[in-house]
């Protein structure tokens, strides 16, 4: 690059720092602010990287997306990272990776079932309908929201090959038990750690227990690009079938821009393929176009290097408001983290105890009325929702506590954005229902 060039460059990003300054509004005032349950932090650095991919003009994955891969798998303690465009494109990359025929005997088939949770967001179980498998729905535990191991040994039949579940809001489920449970069945494990990214269990980092996991970037979570994903593994096999997956269906590993890594690509022989023919242009699996742009990941590399602070943020945020809501517990059941876990808090939820002075339809709706944001637990009960009408799945139990959680759970926000003021408010407001018994008994 020219030294005119990089002037004009340096030019233009100073330009862009003060714009940010100029444009960039002023905190949330509790009271005259709405006090959203989720949102993105952004500063002038992820504007700076924003603008250095745009600058480079290298529209798909490149340099940044790169390097967000490999400091995304270390934070994670992961071998491979492999960015998609959303964490329910992970999701089904991840699922649909287990079908490959690189797995052999092991490989997931049409008609095989998965264990999964009926409390959650849909895109953890979509994936195993659309590779043809059944979805075996398994209660959470109340207070936690994490799978009940009861139902484990419970769900499973001769059927099962894997287990699909979430950890829940930013707590984690007893990884330790579901890994072991894996293993002695020999199934596959995928662990959506979509909401709780930098979560630890016995002191691992959640994503670490399973075959596969995955994350999401969308500005609700723990840090955002805009849109993106990721799916990560210690399995060279199984990073090599994700990779395919998410370009293609390519059998070539090339990054874009890249040619013969291999140094075979002219000399290799593929099926009933001509010998030689173009390593590039082989493919292995039935897959898709799910790369993210530089621009997405030069974003989400500035923000994983404020994901520490993020996360002690969500964190003391979630401490202060069940403190301030400790007198409410008649009323109220308040969240635990699971056992042994280090949970990395993407929201606070609360259940309202049916025999209480208070319902939550008049709660959640006194909150919004003064500006605090709620939201429901994703989906409530999956397996009642209309999407899966006339899809076959299998529920263990009657899904007593997903039921509950469908009826009265709703959550409130604790993303970095906040602050013990907010956590002030939030309980105040919270207060005033369960005081004036809105639409209790």
């Amino acid at each position: 690059m020219s030294s005119s060039a990089t002037y004009t460059r340096s030019q233009v990003i100073e330009k862009a720092r003060g714009y940010f300054r100029t444009r960039s509004g002023g905190p949330i005032v509790a009271g005259a602010d709405y006090i959203p349950a989720s949102g993105k932090c952004v500063d002038e650095e992820d504007l700076v990287n924003l603008l250095e991919a745009s600058l480079d003009m290298w529209l798909t994955a490149g340099r940044f997306a790169g390097e967000f891969e490999r400091e995304f798998a270390a934070f994670m303690g992961q071998r491979a990272c492999l960015l998609v465009n959303s964490g329910s494109s992970a999701n089904l990359v991840a699922l649909t990776a287990l079908g490959s025929r690189l797995l052999g005997d092991r490989r997931l088939r049409p008609g095989d079932e998965v264990i999964t949770l009926a409390a959650g967001f849909p895109t953890t179980v979509n994936p195993i309908i659309q590779f043809g498998c059944i979805p075996v729905f398994v209660d959470v535990e109340l207070g936690t929201y994490q799978i009940d191991l009861k139902g484990l040994e419970e769900a499973r039949t001769n059927k099962t090959r894997a287990v699909m579940i979430a950890h829940t809001l930013g707590n984690t489920f007893q990884a330790g038990a579901v890994r072991d449970f894996c293993k002695r069945y020999d199934l596959w494990l995928i662990e959506d750690c979509c909401d709780a990214v930098g979560a630890e269990y016995d002191g691992r980092k959640v994503g670490t227990f399973g075959d596969l996991a995955t994350a999401s970037f969308y500005p609700a979570h723990h840090i955002t690009m805009g849109e993106g994903g990721a799916v990560l593994t210690r399995s060279p096999t199984l990073a090599k079938i994700a990779g395919s997956l998410r370009d293609w269906g390519r059998d070539c590993t090339c990054p874009p821009g890249v040619d013969n890594t291999c140094g075979r690509r002219f000399s290799q022989q593929f099926g009933e393929l001509p010998e030689g023919y173009d390593h590039k242009y082989v493919y292995s699996h039935i897959g898709y176009n799910l790369k993210v742009t530089d621009m997405q990941a030069a974003v989400g590399l500035s923000q994983l290097r404020k994901l520490p602070r993020f996360i002690e943020r969500r964190n003391a945020n979630w401490a202060a408001l069940k403190e301030r809501l400790g007198d409410f517990e008649h009323a109220l059941l308040l969240p635990e983290p699971t056992l042994r876990s280090q949970p990395s808090w993407f929201g606070f939820p609360i259940s309202v105890r049916p025999e209480g002075p208070v319902r939550r339809r008049e709660l959640i709706q006194h909150l919004e009325a003064n500006k605090v944001g709620t939201r429901l637990l994703f989906g409530g009960n999956l397996a009642r929702q209309p999407l899966y009408e006339g899809i076959r799945t299998r529920t263990v139990g009657v899904l007593e506590n997903t039921d509950y959680v469908m009826n009265h759970t709703f959550w409130v926000g604790v993303f970095p954005g906040l602050d013990e003021s907010h956590m002030d408010y939030i309980a105040e407001k919270i207060g005033e229902a369960v005081k004036g018994g809105l639409g209790g008994a």
